[in-house]
């Protein structure tokens, strides 16, 4: 068995999903990290539907896999996912606001 010295970021979210947020800060382009975090958003959509009605759902999510990596993911890469899986949708941002 395997014990972790730090504390879950998330418990909805879990374990498993911090260690692939953290995968996926090791792949060196967006273009690469895009789809890995689309279905980061989609796990962590799946444990805070909650959070489906926040009117800052993007900065939020992205805050949450900001801290699930470390610090190694870039929030507004994670936000734009998440607007774009909204946007699809048909949820569109305040573009002001989600800056």
């Amino acid at each position: 068995m395997t014990y972790y010295r730090e504390k879950i970021i998330d418990r909805q979210v879990g374990r498993n999903a911090e260690l692939f947020a953290q995968a996926i800060a090791r792949l060196d382009s967006p273009e690469k990290r895009y789809p890995y975090l689309r279905i980061l958003v989609s796990l962590i959509e799946q444990a805070h539907p909650e959070w489906n009605q926040a009117p800052n759902k993007d900065r939020q999510i992205a805050q949450l896999v900001y801290l699930m990596s470390k610090g190694q993911l870039d929030m507004d890469e994670v936000a734009e996912v998440v607007r774009v899986r909204d946007e699809e949708r048909g949820y569109f941002y305040d573009s002001e606001r989600s800056r």
